[in-house]
């Protein structure tokens, strides 16, 4: 999960709750606006969690960190016996990475990483909202993404947008328009989501003309880091188009869910 988010995002904030944890990446302006919301229960990944908040009221903790830091701490945790991180303060606020590696003697071996982190204060926790899933016009389910990747891979060398275009009978293109060529990729068959919401009426899809395409142009380069930093297989993963809006794309997985907000290019 942290590979994936360091291909992502150059810095991320790391919520912690009792129950989960969230990667989040909402960099208006610096980043073309992109944002992410990954989501992680913690009973999955740790046997023991102990965190404390602020306060009683707002058992948080919010931290600004490099993922790609956490990133190489973790590499040398794959043959580990044991990993244990711990938020601690080393003349700046630091998340300690505890490894635990297997010995041929008695006596255990451990390496530990500090890794420096910048603590959110509270008053501005609010600017780390989770984003609600935009009014969209069309919502598919994408095509296998290695599939996907190198299309998109392809069509990189040729252009710096590509446009999405998708529709409610499971069609979905890719299409790169230059002065010197046109490309398009056809996928079929793709499907649906039922999605509803909770007053039981669907989005603006709804009464919408099954064959007519909702577009977004966005930037190929934003794509391609999505669907090259997969290292995390999802079961299952959608995309929804706002036309000439956004493209929300969301990726999920047993333990994971991550979602990607990419802005439609003017």
């Amino acid at each position: 999960v942290i590979n994936t988010i360091a291909k992502l995002a150059k810095t991320c904030t790391l919520r912690l709750t009792v129950s989960k944890l969230y990667f989040i990446l909402s960099d208006k302006v610096a980043n073309g606006g992109v944002s992410m919301w990954c989501e992680l229960c913690q009973g999955n990944f740790f046997d023991e969690f102990q965190m404390e908040g602020v306060a009683a009221e707002h058992n948080e903790i919010y931290l600004e960190l490099v993922p790609d830091n956490l990133s190489r701490a973790l590499k040398t945790a794959q043959s580990a016996k044991a990993v244990k991180i711990k938020l601690t303060n080393k003349h700046c606020p630091c998340l300690r990475v505890a490894v635990e590696l297997p010995s041929l003697s008695s006596s255990s071996r451990i390496v530990t990483h500090d890794i420096p982190v910048g603590v959110i204060p509270r008053r501005l926790w609010n600017d780390f909202r989770e984003p609600s899933v935009p009014d969209f016009d069309v919502s598919i389910y994408l095509p296998v993404l290695k599939t996907m990747k190198s299309v998109v891979e392809r069509m990189k060398n040729l252009s710096n947008s590509i446009v999405i275009e998708a529709n409610l009978s499971g069609e979905m293109n890719l299409k790169i328009e230059t002065d010197l060529v046109s490309v398009t990729t056809h996928f079929k068959d793709l499907g649906n989501p039922p999605w509803a919401s909770e007053d039981g009426c669907q989005s603006s899809a709804q009464g919408r003309d099954l064959e007519n395409m909702a577009e977004a142009r966005i930037d190929i380069k934003k794509l391609q880091q999505l669907l090259a930093g997969q290292q995390v297989n999802p079961t299952k993963a959608l995309c929804n188009i706002v036309s000439k809006r956004i493209v929300h794309f969301i990726l999920l997985h047993e333990d994971v869910s991550l979602q990607y907000f990419i802005p439609a290019l003017a």
